[in-house]
């Protein structure tokens, strides 16, 4: 792949939005909200499409609602719905390199990482999930004559928000369980990222997923986020996004049907370093750097809190500072590219009244914290890009200590004992994900269980696995509610009824 100009490429692309509903394209309507999209990597306008109204809305749930009642996919025996679910991920493998470039240009990210992780990814979900679907089995008992067992049941209408630093593989993560349970879905999303949506969705019906199972519509969080959140038709709200607007869902769904939801908010994880491990330094800082910078830190699960014990403290931000010099901003269509753009101006300059805020009350700055301007002869040279950037030294009542900047700022805390550095990982509203570097069993154990996150990664060694097994995640605290992923994840998107049959 890295044979391929990428640059030529995307000069080549004419970028169309359309919504995808009842199995085909559809013109956006023409409302008063038109949204523009400047690429992250230039600064110029990629596309632009008027937002969606309840008209869009109400004709793509509409479709899937028809589609569901009317049995196609969901009395589909759910070996066939595997088998059209695994010739989808084939069709995203022969595709790869389209659905990789529109990942880039629209999130900003490198081209390398766009096909390794996020395609890899997408593809990941939609298989995994076909085979899931087909190993569950309810449990069943029978007692003094009756037979009793569990029928899991497809929900009806699934509506997916997804955000916008992940939009394929976010978006395959909800659509791969959704439709392996039998549900047919209603996916908006980002209108900051709207690029994949719709031919993810016009391959599924080229694999053999009915027309109007899986819809796509297009426009604003305020207008059509809020409305699918209200609908009374929606059975259940699957949502990836922010804390602020996971609660204004909630207080739609009590609004209207009271819908199920599965929400995954923001996070603000901290990575914990223990002085038990001073062979694997060096090792571990590649990790939390690794961790705190990955999609230019637009990632829920960073660790943006780095907790380090106080005697290695001082060697140890010394290996920060060589990893974080090792990156540097870059077109995200150069193939070799580690970190690539910020999303767009707006979310450029709130990461740096972010960085400002830090400067301002008080922490150290110890590198980066500004705008990185490309040379003036790069045809990025208007782009979006950040230094990575590493505070030490934060207080805890700090904004870059308490709220998601969502970008790439590393903030630097010390403690004396594990006590203590339980206290200060869980002091946060938000439980999504933590992580450890210790070698000491015990503590490990004692950690797994005083940590408040959905997923608590330990490293114990220099070499950890390349993978983990997915058993899902269940995010804590204001990080939102409901398993994603796994077996557990599958079974939310279903509906238990308990049967018992007597003789």
């Amino acid at each position: 792949m890295n044979t391929i100009d990428w640059v030529k490429r995307a000069a080549g692309c004419r970028h169309e939005i359309k919504d995808f509903i009842a199995g085909k394209y559809v013109s956006c309507n023409q409302t008063n909200h038109l949204v523009s999209k400047y690429s992250p990597r230039d600064g110029g306008l990629l596309y632009q499409f008027t937002s969606g109204n309840d008209t869009t809305l109400d004709a793509a749930i509409e479709s899937a609602k028809r589609a569901f009642n009317e049995g196609c996919w969901r009395d589909m025996a759910v070996q066939n719905r595997a088998s059209v679910l695994n010739r989808l991920a084939d069709l995203v493998e022969i595709h790869k390199e389209e659905f990789a470039l529109n990942e880039a240009l629209d999130v900003g990210k490198p081209i390398a990482k766009a096909l390794s992780e996020d395609i890899g990814h997408t593809i990941y979900c939609l298989r995994n999930n076909a085979e899931m679907a087909v190993g569950l089995v309810a449990p069943s008992a029978t007692i003094a004559g009756c037979h009793s067992y569990q029928l899991r049941k497809p929900i009806g209408v699934v509506g997916a928000i997804v955000g916008w630093n992940y939009p394929l593989a976010l978006a395959a993560s909800k659509v791969g369980p959704a439709l392996a349970m039998g549900n047919s879905i209603v996916l908006k999303p980002s209108e900051f990222t709207s690029l994949s949506a719709a031919r993810l969705a016009e391959l599924a019906v080229e694999a053999g997923v009915p027309s109007g199972v899986f819809n796509v519509v297009h426009g604003t969080g305020t207008e059509l986020g809020s409305a699918m959140a209200h609908s009374p038709d929606i059975d259940l709200v699957s949502f990836t996004g922010s804390s602020a607007t996971g609660k204004q869902i909630m207080a739609a769904s009590a609004k209207s049907n009271m819908k199920r939801l599965l929400l995954e908010c923001g996070g603000k994880s901290p990575f914990i370093v223990f002085n038990d491990c001073p062979a694997d330094l060096q090792a571990v800082a590649a990790n939390v750097v690794g961790t705190a910078f990955a999609n230019q830190g637009a990632l829920c699960v960073s660790g943006t809190r780095l907790l380090v014990q106080k005697s290695i403290k001082e060697k140890f931000l010394d290996y920060i500072k060589e990893h974080v010099a090792l990156i540097k901003p870059q077109d995200p269509l150069k193939f070799g590219t580690q970190m690539g753009a910020i999303l767009n101006e707006a979310h450029m300059e709130k990461v740096l009244t972010y960085i400002r805020s830090g400067i301002e009350e008080g922490a150290d700055l110890l590198c980066g914290g500004a705008r990185l301007r490309l040379p003036t002869d790069s045809p990025c040279k208007n782009g979006f890009y950040l230094e990575p950037t590493v505070f030490d030294n934060v207080a805890e009542n700090q904004l870059i200590a308490k709220e998601e900047i969502f970008g790439p700022v590393l903030s630097v805390f010390s403690f004396d004992t594990e006590e203590e550095a339980i206290a200060l990982a869980n002091n946060t509203p938000y439980g999504l994900a933590a992580y450890v570097a210790t070698t000491d069993l015990g503590r490990s154990q004692r950690l797994a269980q005083a940590l408040h996150a959905g997923s608590i990664k330990i490293f114990g060694t220099s070499s950890p696995g390349p993978k983990a097994a997915d058993l899902g995640l269940d995010p804590h605290k204001q990080s939102g509610f409901g398993w994603e992923g796994g077996v557990g994840g599958l079974l939310s998107y279903t509906a238990n009824s308990m049967i018992h049959q007597f003789s």
